[in-house]
């Protein structure tokens, strides 16, 4: 057994011994490339400007909100046999049933608008918060107050606006 300790002591230091040190390297640092653009830097807006535009979104979303409940409780909640005002349990002619189905699937369209509109006004307070609110979420660009006074929500500047609807 005495041999067998030695061996493993022996095989230790040659494999410590073999052992090639490595210095370490410090990473290479990107070159500037003068034709990149310059990433602009995020404007912050005063907080009396951050509170008028919290409080145009608090208000715009409780009216949404007030639209898209009305909506939910005169058309989504009712069957089709209630929102006709048809109390007899026989059919109806086909041109009722596909007028009630396409006034059905206007209201849900505009539900659906609604809900999305409710969803930007809601990441718009978040960017209140976080204080990048007014300011492109592609180019970084300040958005013009006018814009923003008209459409409280938007998170494009009218030049990017245009070009995703260009696409």
């Amino acid at each position: 057994m005495v041999k067998a300790k030695k061996s493993v002591k022996a095989k230790a230091k040659k494999v410590k011994a073999n052992k090639v040190k490595v210095r370490k390297v410090a990473a290479p640092r990107p070159e500037a490339n003068p034709k990149a653009e310059k990433v602009p830097k995020l404007k912050r807006m005063l907080k009396k400007d951050l509170r008028k535009f919290k409080d145009m979104l608090i208000k715009v979303r409780s009216q949404v909100g007030g639209d898209l409940s009305h909506i939910t409780e005169n058309t989504l909640n009712k069957s089709a046999r209630d929102a006709s005002g048809d109390l007899s349990g026989y059919s109806y002619h086909m041109a009722d049933t596909a007028s009630d189905d396409y006034e059905r699937d206007f209201a849900l369209g505009r539900a659906t608008d609604e809900q999305k509109v409710l969803y930007s006004i809601d990441e718009a307070l978040k960017r209140i918060e976080d204080a990048s609110y007014g300011n492109c979420l592609q180019c970084r660009k300040p958005i013009a107050r006018k814009r923003l006074a008209v459409l409280p929500q938007t998170e494009l500047c009218i030049d990017c606006q245009k070009k995703n609807e260009a696409k």
